[in-house]
C-alpha cells in the first residue's frame, strides 16, 4: 500500500471509528468494531460509552480490562499506549493523554509515552491525565484534577496541578455494573 493509500485507509478508519461508531446506540457494534478494526484489546463485561474519542488504532495502543467503564465524551489519545485494568470507573468527559510536545526542545518536538490505570481506580468527570503516569491500584482522581504526575495506590487525589488530599481502603474486587442500554 503506498503511503497517501495508507494514510487515507488509517484516517478514515479513525473517522469512522469516532465520527460514525462512536455515535451509534449499540454497545456491541462499537465493541466488535473496536476490537476488530482498531485491533484494541477490551475484556469481558466492559463497556465504553458513546462519543469516547481516539487517536489511533493498533493491537496494544489501547487495553481495556474486565468489568471496567468508560463514560460518555472521553478524549483516549492512545497513541503512546493506554492501558487500564479491571473494575475501573472513568466517569464522562475525562482525558487521556499520552502523546505531547517536549517543551524545552527547540523544535517542540512530539513524544509519546504511556499511561497505566491499575485495577479497581476511579477517575472523576473532566480529569485529565497527562502523558507517562501510573495511577495504582484502588486510587480516586477527583473530578477536573489535573494528573501531572504518578498517583500511588490508594491515594485520593484533587486539584490542578493534582495532590494528594488522602487515602481509600482496598476494596474487595467486583463488576462495575453500570451499563445502559443506548449509551
Amino acid at each position: 500500500m503506498t503511503g497517501l493509500l495508507r494514510s487515507i485507509y488509517l484516517d478514515g478508519l479513525l473517522y469512522l471509528a469516532n465520527r460514525v461508531v462512536a455515535c451509534l446506540p449499540s454497545h456491541r457494534l462499537r465493541l466488535f468494531f473496536y476490537r476488530h478494526a482498531m485491533g484494541f484489546s477490551i475484556g469481558t463485561g466492559s463497556y465504553i460509552f458513546m462519543d469516547a474519542w481516539f487517536d489511533t488504532k493498533g493491537k496494544g495502543s489501547f487495553v481495556l480490562g474486565s468489568h471496567s467503564t468508560i463514560n460518555q465524551k472521553c478524549r483516549l489519545d492512545n497513541r503512546g499506549t493506554i492501558i487500564i485494568g479491571e473494575h475501573v470507573a472513568i466517569s464522562a468527559e475525562v482525558c487521556i493523554l499520552t502523546a505531547d510536545h517536549d517543551l524545552r526542545s527547540p523544535a517542540l518536538a512530539g513524544r509519546t509515552r504511556k499511561v497505566t490505570i491499575g485495577d479497581s481506580v476511579f477517575i472523576g468527570t473532566r480529569a485529565m491525565l497527562l502523558p507517562g503516569i501510573t495511577v495504582g491500584k484502588g486510587a480516586a482522581i477527583a473530578a477536573g484534577a489535573v494528573v501531572t504526575k504518578d498517583v500511588p495506590a490508594y491515594a485520593v487525589v484533587a486539584g490542578v496541578p493534582a495532590r494528594q488530599i488522602g487515602s481509600r481502603e482496598p476494596l474487595r474486587e467486583e463488576g462495575s455494573g453500570y451499563h445502559r442500554l443506548f449509551w
